[in-house]
């Protein structure tokens, strides 16, 4: 998704006839546009754009055009239309809006939604509360600067008038829309809703077990499916037991399907369609099938580890970055440091499974239901495969039970529609917990050989890295080229590339077949980790304190232009900001740990946000962990929307970080994942949790941004480095429980 228009380019509006009523959306651009009709109903409902509705009686519908993946965004978008349109929250129903182009984008990804929304919701809200004003003075035959809004309604002050929103909304349904510069937003330190806790419109529900979610769906005449790929990567069905299949309790069909194998397409495997979701799963475990496996049965962690060993040994394939000569810093260095850090694939164990319902109808039109976070890729994706017309595809947006990146992809939405184009009714595929597990589109493991060096003052002088990476080969303007996965490429941007004057950045990509897909803050969830544990060691090995040592790394420059995330200017101020706010917080170096006990301390920018972290861990002389403290400082703009959905995404960053530190582990062996369910792929239980996390915002005159993944990747440096100040051993092999953390 691109990044907001700037408010000249979003501004404007624009009037237009259609069909008598009168419509304010947001096009694909995100610019607002209007279409005013030349009369409206006395009495009709106010339906001033595409996200809000004022009936007669006074209830106020807005819509969530995002998916809610449990980042909160289908509470806190509509809060913004509530705030500028003054009303209160308990009287505002909200309602999941379906793929519809007068939407706009309708992605979640990437921590955007909020950052590409705030603004033009802020203006829709205020635009209507512009012309609820006027109705109300032209109705009372008063200027409309005497009449102030709260509560749904419009108040004249000198008389005590008041009539509410519903009284007004036939009268404001046949207005103009007013010019741009006419609507004035509210000042900020007004906001009555806006940095409130604000619990999430369906909490209710999900807690009392109400149908929310994609696996939830339920259309008459509906079938069940269940859809079996081959466990290699790349591999393809040569025959099955098809005919024993069909003849079994329940089955209505069963069948191969060719696919076209690759990444984000239809990939082979054999359909089964069943009268419930018992008897497809029942089936598939009596299903036998003859795979052709194709060279990605080759593929094993343990030689990938033996490539990029031999790889570190070479130059690298591309280099990303290099300033000044780090050979000759390297030699005249009071210290050097070497060290090999280490991460492997990993799947985004989502709670609910990938699963998707289509139907196909007579006349041709499809019909699906997705807890998607790319609903018009996937509508896309659907048109282009199968000779679909866009316009003859209705997606419903269903909330989805966890997505963190793996939902972008439409895998499952085309797997779907193929089974539901083959047996004529309407279907629901579900995935097995297996299948989401070992077919993901994975986090991209990894390996960082580095050196950097130190001076006699212990300033850090050179640093080099060779980062050997996963790579896909796919076919680009008519070549084939690999691709590295999504997060698996190395900017030169990267802190601390242009912060130190000698660098190099090298990188090298291992060709595979393992499909790879973005994972919860792509490349920032592995490299804040590899860089943030370096810089730790390079600290140490000057003899200096760690916060000490990253302040004098960030400079005296407010900003450095261009060395941010997509090449935004980074804010050196910013950062030092939360850096400073962190080690406050968390009293650092205030007081004296015991061996066995300490702090650690990390920081990194990412989709927008600053965040530096303060971990404080116990290790037991036989090595078990337990994180005491953590304590958080985020710079995310001038406002959070929900204080208690920010807290949320802090907290569950801060745990889901903590998670993936510690336990799970994809071993690859004979091009196949061998890891198959929660009993051998571990996730943090509750004993695990940090006993306690602390969350402190700090507030800047910048423009708000979303919070879903910046918090997430100084977890792991900050625990690490923790656990090296109390214990003295360094942690460069992920997951966590590799390594022997036992002293004596």
């Amino acid at each position: 998704m691109s990044a907001p228009l700037s408010s000249s380019r979003r501004g404007f509006l624009r009037s237009g006839a259609i069909g008598g009523a009168f419509l304010l959306g947001m096009s694909a651009e995100g610019v607002l546009a209007a279409a005013t009709g030349a009369a409206g109903a006395a009495g009709a409902d106010f339906v001033p754009n595409a996200f809000i509705r004022i009936a007669r009686d006074g209830r106020v519908t807005l819509v969530s055009k995002q998916p809610e993946i449990g980042q909160g965004i289908k509470t806190s978008l509509p809060m913004v239309l509530a705030e500028e349109l003054d009303v209160d929250w308990k009287d505002v129903r909200i309602v999941q809006g379906d793929l519809n182009p007068a939407f706009g984008s309708q992605g979640a990804g990437g921590s955007t939604s909020t950052p590409t929304n705030y603004n033009d919701f802020r203006r829709l809200g205020a635009t209507a509360r512009a012309m609820l004003v006027q109705a109300a003075s032209q109705a009372w035959k008063v200027p409309a600067a005497e009449c102030t809004t709260g509560g749904g309604f419009v108040v004249h002050g000198p008389s005590k008038r008041r009539l509410g929103y519903g009284a007004l909304a036939g009268a404001a349904s046949k207005l103009a829309v007013p010019a741009a510069e006419a609507v004035v937003l509210k000042d900020p330190a007004s906001f009555k809703l806006l940095g409130k806790r604000i619990g999430g419109v369906d909490n209710a529900a999900i807690v009392s077990g109400k149908p929310l979610f994609g696996i939830d769906v339920q259309v008459p005449g509906m079938l069940y499916a269940v859809y079996a790929k081959c466990p290699v990567f790349g591999g393809k069905a040569v025959r099955a037991n098809l005919n024993a299949i069909k003849a079994m309790p329940g089955v209505k069909d069963a069948f191969i399907v060719e696919g076209a194998g690759t990444l984000n397409n239809l990939r082979p495997g054999v359909a089964i369609v069943a009268t419930s979701t018992w008897n497809a799963m029942r089936a598939r475990r009596a299903l036998e099938v003859e795979w052709d496996e194709g060279p990605g049965a080759g593929h094993s962690w343990a030689d990938f580890t033996a490539q990029a060993k031999a790889a570190s040994a070479r130059p690298g394939a591309s280099t990303m970055r290099k300033d000044g000569d780090v050979a000759a810093a390297l030699k005249g260095a009071a210290r050097t440091v070497e060290a090999a850090y280490s991460y492997p694939f990993i799947s985004h164990a989502s709670m609910e499974p990938q699963n998707c319902t289509a139907w196909i109808k007579d006349d041709g039109a499809l019909e699906l239901w997705a807890p998607t976070q790319n609903p018009g890729a996937g509508q896309a994706l659907v048109s282009s495969l199968f000779n679909i017309p866009k316009e003859k595809i209705t997606l419903h947006i269903i909330r989805s039970g966890g997505g963190f990146g793996r939902r972008l992809s439409s895998d499952f939405i085309v797997e779907a529609t193929a089974i539901a184009l083959k047996v004529k009714a309407p279907v629901k595929l579900t995935w097995t917990r297996e299948d989401d597990l070992q077919h993901d589109h994975f986090r991209p493991g990894g390996f960082h050989f580095l050196r950097g060096g130190v001076d006699a003052q212990g300033k850090a002088v050179a640093w080099h890295n060779h980062f050997v990476t996963f790579a896909n080969r796919v076919e680009r303007e008519g070549q084939s080229v690999l691709q590295p996965g999504s997060g698996g490429n190395l900017s030169g941007d990267e802190f601390p590339g242009r912060w130190l004057p000698n660098v190099q950045l090298e990188q090298t990509a291992l060709e595979c077949r393992v499909p790879m897909g973005p994972w919860r803050a792509p490349g920032s969830c592995v490299f804040a980790w590899v860089f943030h544990s370096f810089i730790d060691e390079l600290a140490h090995a000057g003899g200096r304190d760690p916060l000490e040592f990253r302040l004098e790394l960030l400079g005296d420059k407010s900003v450095v232009p261009g060395t941010g995330e997509r090449g935004q200017p980074y804010s050196v101020e910013r950062m030092k900001a939360v850096l400073m706010t962190a080690a406050d917080k968390a009293g650092w170096g205030k007081k004296k740990f015991p061996r066995g006990q300490g702090q650690g301390i990390a920081f990194h920018f990412s989709h927008r946000g600053y965040v530096a972290q303060v971990a404080e861990v116990t290790v037991s002389r036989d090595g078990k962990l337990k994180v005491d403290r953590v304590v958080v400082a985020t710079d995310i703009g001038a406002q959070i929307v929900n204080l208690s959905g920010a807290e949320n995404q802090v907290e569950g960053s801060v745990i889901d970080g903590l998670s993936t530190l510690m336990f799970p582990e994809l071993n690859i062996e004979a091009g196949r994942i061998v890891q198959s369910n929660f009993h051998d792929y571990g996730l943090l239980r509750m004993p695990d949790a940090p006993a306690k996390i602390e969350v402190h915002f700090v507030k800047s005159d910048y423009p708000v941004t979303g919070l879903g993944e910046p918090a997430l990747p100084p977890l792991a440096p900050a625990v690490c480095n923790a656990i090296f100040a109390a214990t003295g051993k360094r942690v460069r092999e992920l997951p966590l429980s590799k390594t022997d953390l036992s002293w004596t």
